[in-house]
């Protein structure tokens, strides 16, 4: 399956998990969406209620992302922080972007993992955990909620 790359120019395939979410190929905990960006918790992540959220259309780096898609990664990266903090209990995020080194899926995504002092996260090691049965959709269900207030 192909689809047009994010300069509509060109066809790439199908190949990395976030458009495969996008699409619905791959199943996701979503916990947010609109036309532009989608916000999913990260399947292997730093602490529960890690979440990614990445541009709808294909992008592979921060640098290729067009002006007019700024705003719209930034809003749902903050309003998705903000939800954590209350959905969660966290005392604050962590918010980063990988651009190429260290990319390890090649389409743009912005991570916001949920922070609490003494949480044992130093510098930029991240230890990776695993949702228990059932878990994914609790973690997915509370931030949904909380980016509705």
């Amino acid at each position: 399956m192909e689809t047009p790359r994010s300069d509509s120019t060109s066809l790439m395939p199908v190949s990395d998990v976030i458009c495969q979410i996008v699409s619905g190929e791959l199943d996701a905990a979503v916990v947010a969406r609109n036309d532009q960006v989608i916000a999913f918790l990260d399947h292997r992540p730093v602490f529960k209620g890690h979440v990614l959220v990445a541009p709808i259309r294909h992008i592979e780096t921060l640098l290729s992302l067009p002006d007019e898609l700024m705003v719209p990664l930034l809003t749902m990266t903050q309003r998705i922080a903000g939800a954590i903090g209350s959905a969660l209990g966290a005392q604050g995020t962590f918010v980063a972007i990988n651009n190429v080194v260290s990319q390890s899926i090649p389409h743009l995504h912005v991570h916001v993992v949920p922070r609490t002092k003494g949480d044992g996260l130093r510098g930029f090691f991240w230890p990776r955990t695993r949702y228990g049965a059932g878990e994914i959709e609790e973690y997915a269900d509370k931030i949904k909620s909380a980016i509705g207030d």
